[in-house]
């Protein structure tokens, strides 16, 4: 059995100086978890979050629910 490798990717809306990190989508539907990583550390840690967190906290973001006070 092979083992699926994370395909990388940062939003495009990352080219704020580097504060990013990377999500690799492509594990969703067969290991149930969204990696994420900070995309300046690539060897650093991985941190797996699981696929109805992820979506809940996505969608938080566009609803301006983490907004800075």
């Amino acid at each position: 059995m092979k083992t699926e490798s994370p395909r990388w990717f940062k939003s495009s809306y990352s080219s704020n100086g580097g504060d990013c990190v990377e999500v690799a989508a492509n594990l969703v539907a067969s290991q149930g978890i969204v990696p994420v990583r900070d995309s300046k550390c690539v060897d650093g840690p991985v941190v797996g979050v699981r696929t109805a967190a992820f979506s809940a906290f996505v969608a938080g973001v566009q609803a301006g629910a983490l907004d800075a006070v």
